[in-house]
């Protein structure tokens, strides 16, 4: 048998019309144009379910989570079979992508739209995170009263005509936002503005939670403690260490600005806590988990497209600044009148849009020539380039406006569908959706049956008999409290 000779590197990418996936993987190797430091950097990249769940009476926090997993594997199976294609084809129309990369034909080892550092199919394994990730932060919108099938059809259908139309917009070379000069370094439109704006139309076009006993905290809208202030806290960490992730890779290689980005990022983070924190005190005189939370992850929201492109000693102004305005929001959102009962139009929707122009406003063109490659950003107002504002804000207003109208849109189509109605019934929504749809639920409500052990969830106190290891026989535990 005859020897195969090793493939040759390649020292040069082909015409991507004639071969789209980058060389023939038998006799070259495509692996020697990229540095292995940018292939790992991008590869190091979710807790959004553990926040909202914390945030959730106990009756429907399970729910979330459950949602949580089937945007992960749903959304997942989209970005597959067309999402990608829609955003990030290198054929492309005025408005969207193509089908040309439709279940990542051809993605392979050619260099990506995003940076010729890195390969077309490492791109693609870093944009699911983005979009699953987005798909999470929208469903906590259905907050305790959406049904579950619709919600489900609804976050596959916002997905295709809302996240995939605006990632097309400010992420392809092809897409207006993109032409125009928009800075958005890591998502904020597509991400942040387009969940925060839909959550709102969700929110209205789900009406209130019923409260048959007034035990709202609040007499206009409602508003209920949440059932575990520290799964909501572990989920912030978890977010909080992801972020440096997915703003830090955002890069699309391995340099200085990604070190850069890292430390905006957690400076950011912690000027939003600490706004956050010192407001609460101010007004109530107390401080909170919660809110400790949503300060840190609005900081987070603010410098997601600034991280790129501001120094460094702005940062935390970036985040305390976008946290104060969604504070501001939450205090005042009962003049809306919708029940987001999880804040997401606060902080992501409001947030998102302040970082927009928090980066149009701080912008320094020295900021992304640190990755040695990009040399050509004007900046900001900070540079005295004065018409960045402008070009900021058609970004944030189009990315708010699109998904608010194009979500009532869809929502309104859905609710007519015989059998997809996208509220609860109340007797559902009273008892709790985890009685309505997961077995792990207790349908009466009353106990929670142990085998074994005497382990008690949060809220829950432990019965005085606890069997051993080895014990069959079953342990009651009863809640202190029903929701």
């Amino acid at each position: 048998m005859a020897e195969v000779p090793a493939p040759t590197p390649i020292t040069e990418w082909p015409d991507y019309s004639i071969t789209p996936t980058g060389g023939d993987v038998f006799t070259q190797d495509l692996n020697a144009p990229y540095d292995k430091g940018d292939l790992c950097w991008m590869l190091v990249s979710t807790a959004i379910g553990f926040l909202y769940a914390g945030m959730h009476r106990r009756k429907a926090a399970l729910t979330m989570i459950f949602q949580s997993l089937f945007c992960a594997c749903a959304v997942g199976i989209q970005f597959w079979v067309y999402g990608y294609s829609l955003y990030q084809s290198h054929t492309t129309g005025p408005f969207l992508g193509d089908l040309s990369l439709a279940g990542l034909h051809n993605v392979l080892a050619y260099p990506s739209l995003a940076n010729t550092d890195i390969p077309d199919i490492l791109y693609a394994a870093f944009g699911f995170t983005f979009v699953t990730c987005t798909a999470m932060i929208l469903a906590g919108a259905m907050l305790e009263r959406g049904r579950l099938w619709p919600s489900m059809l609804f976050l596959l259908c916002w997905t295709t005509f809302v996240y995939y139309v605006l990632a097309y917009f400010e992420w392809n070379p092809n897409g207006w936002l993109y032409k125009l000069g928009v800075y958005d370094f890591a998502g904020s439109g597509p991400v942040h503005i387009a969940s925060g704006f839909s959550a709102l139309a969700w929110a209205i076009m789900l009406g209130h939670r019923k409260d048959p006993h007034n035990e709202s905290l609040h007499h206009k809208v409602p508003h209920f403690k949440p059932h575990n202030p520290f799964l909501a806290g572990l989920g912030t960490v978890l977010i909080w260490f992801g972020w440096y992730a997915f703003n830090g890779a955002s890069t699309a290689n391995l340099s200085i600005r990604s070190i850069y980005v890292v430390v905006n990022t957690n400076l950011a983070a912690c000027g939003g806590g600490i706004s956050w924190v010192l407001l609460e005190y101010l007004f109530s005189k107390k401080f909170s988990i919660i809110g400790f939370c949503s300060g840190i992850i609005s900081g987070l929201v603010g410098i997601t497209p600034a991280a790129g492109f501001v120094p460094v000693y702005v940062a935390s102004l970036i985040g305390a600044l976008t946290s104060m305005c969604s504070f501001f929001t939450v205090k005042y959102k009962h003049h809306i009148g919708a029940d987001d009962g999880l804040d997401i139009f606060a902080i992501h929707g409001v947030g998102g849009f302040v970082g927009d122009i928090m980066t149009g406003f701080f912008a320094a063109k020295f900021v992304p020539a640190l990755d040695g490659i990009l040399n050509t950003y004007e900046g900001g107002w900070w540079n005295h380039n004065w018409k960045q504002m402008g070009y900021q804000l058609a970004a944030a207003c189009t990315c708010a406006l699109w998904s608010f109208v194009i979500s009532i849109i869809l929502l309104f189509v859905i609710n007519k569908i015989p059998g997809l109605h996208i509220r609860a019934s109340e007797e559902d929504e009273l008892r709790g959706l985890d009685c309505k749809y997961l077995h792990e639920a207790d349908p009466d409500g009353e106990m929670m049956v142990l085998s074994g052990f005497g382990a008690a969830t949060p809220g829950m106190s432990r019965s005085p008999v606890v069997s051993g290891p080895a014990s069959s026989h079953e342990v009651p535990v009863v809640p202190e409290k029903r929701d």
